[in-house]
């Protein structure tokens, strides 16, 4: 943000502590033909300019996102469970273990190695069997497999995105949250001010119950939306924590000032990166690539497995000579019917489905990121509307006011309301510059770049 901008708040700031001080004297210099010197002496106070918020440590907002990454169970969770699949590849694209045999046969006799003097039939062997799956089944299989960790990769970051995308928010939100709670709290010690002297006004005779009862409600008012803002504040204190695992007893985090980040990217260029970048969407596109290999596993199932077996067998050695045995057998898939094309069929559904996911996926990716770019721009340009005009047209229409009121042409409840149209216009601001930082973070979230210092481009 500008640093003309950032001044317009405390000039302000300034000109409401001048006009009450205005009022309060003119209120107490009329009550003192009614009550004396000594009585409008006491009605009258200083009133205390309003101190900017300072933070003794301010946590800067690139640290809570670092802490995140390395605390967070969520993002842990999902980083766990990437790298758990990256061990199945080559789980599955190897080959059955070979199944080692040891048989003993005897003949007439139930013992276990009767011995070769029953029958010459007898014998003793050891024998390994080996499948082989049709050729470049593993392959696929492997491929799938990769394909599958690719998705769950995708997934740890769209994980990882979205924690850092919900600190984000509760950060720019605490940061408002504490900016206007500083305003209200001042803007609250000058309304009790304004009690006092409509007060002593009405008590002079020179003004009605009603101004000192509007001047009470006001108040209360206020009194209420600072117990509100304690409350958000609260809310957004312990969403913060939940984010970085911290314990919900831990001290509260101060946070830095708002300021207006500049958007340097057309919306071109943000779905551009959106679309080669948004986690979302690749892990959709992955999931069509996994598919297609579904697809091509299904149909290699049509055809058959195989078996190789040796075996070496031992009969009586003082009268024959050993066997040696090799064996080979085929699995034939002669149940099609009811395995192999339900199978097929099962595999080109699926494969529509990740089609459909995936423009689905970049559609919705699209949208939000039409709304969120839409939302900076536009708040942008309100924010610029609150600088140049809003602001500065409701602070000269009170102090137009103050005149008026000096002179009796205008009444307390008038007074009132321009005053709030300014704490309100105030609140509305730094609302807006808020709403813009949170669309930013989630223009990030989306496209993966860093707008700014604090990002993280990963």
């Amino acid at each position: 943000m500008s640093a003309s901008s950032g001044e317009k708040p405390r000039i302000g700031v300034f000109l409401r502590g001048v006009f009450w001080l205005t009022v309060i004297l003119f209120s107490s210099a009329n009550a003192s033909g009614a009550f004396g010197q000594d009585q409008s002496n006491e009605t009258v106070r200083s009133i205390p300019p309003q101190e900017e918020h300072v933070h003794e440590t301010v946590t800067p907002l690139k640290d809570l996102l670092n802490e995140a990454e390395r605390n967070n169970p969520q993002i842990a969770a999902a980083r766990q469970g990437w790298e758990a699949a990256k061990q199945i590849p080559s789980q599955v694209s190897t080959l059955p273990d070979p199944q080692f045999t040891a048989q003993q046969l005897n003949v007439g006799s139930p013992r276990p190695f009767a011995g070769y003097t029953n029958s010459d039939f007898a014998y003793f062997g050891l024998g390994v069997s080996q499948d082989f799956p049709y050729p470049g089944k593993l392959r696929l299989r492997g491929e799938m497999a990769k394909r599958d960790a690719d998705v769950l990769q995708q997934q740890y970051e769209s994980v990882r995105r979205t924690v850092l995308a919900g600190i984000k928010e509760a950060y720019f939100q605490l940061s408002y949250l504490s900016k206007t709670l500083g305003i209200l709290e001042s803007d609250g010690q000058l309304l009790e001010q304004v009690e006092k002297a409509a007060d002593a006004r009405y008590r002079s005779g020179l003004g009605n119950q009603h101004d000192l009862l509007q001047a009470q409600l006001e108040r209360t008012k206020l009194l209420r939306e600072i117990a509100m803002h304690h409350l958000e504040v609260a809310k957004s204190q312990a969403q913060i924590k939940h984010l970085l695992s911290r314990q919900q007893s831990s001290p509260d985090i101060e946070t830095a000032d708002l300021n207006e980040t500049p958007l340097p990217y057309t919306f071109d260029e943000l779905l551009s990166s959106a679309r080669t970048q948004n986690p979302a969407i690749a892990g959709a596109q992955r999931m069509i690539e996994r598919q297609n290999l579904q697809v091509d596993l299904a149909h290699k199932d049509f055809y058959p497995d195989f078996n190789l077996q040796y075996m070496w067998q031992r009969t009586d050695p003082a009268q024959f000579r050993a066997y040696y045995m090799l064996s080979f057998s085929v699995r034939v898939p002669i149940y099609r019917n009811r395995k192999q094309r339900p199978e097929l069929a099962q595999a080109e559904a699926e494969l529509s489905r990740s089609r459909s996911e995936y423009e689905a996926q970049s559609q919705q990716a699209s949208f939000e990121l039409r709304t969120d770019y839409d939302t900076a721009q536009k708040t942008a340009e309100l924010l610029k509307i609150y600088q140049d005009g809003l602001l500065p047209q409701a602070r000269t229409e009170f102090e137009a006011g103050i005149a008026a009121y000096q002179n009796n042409r205008q009444d307390f409840q008038s007074l009132v309301t321009s005053f709030l149209d300014v704490l309100h216009l105030d609140e509305e601001y730094w609302q807006s510059v808020a709403d813009r930082e949170t669309a930013l973070a989630r223009l990030e979230q989306l496209t993966g770049l860093s707008l700014r210092e604090e990002g993280t481009n990963k």
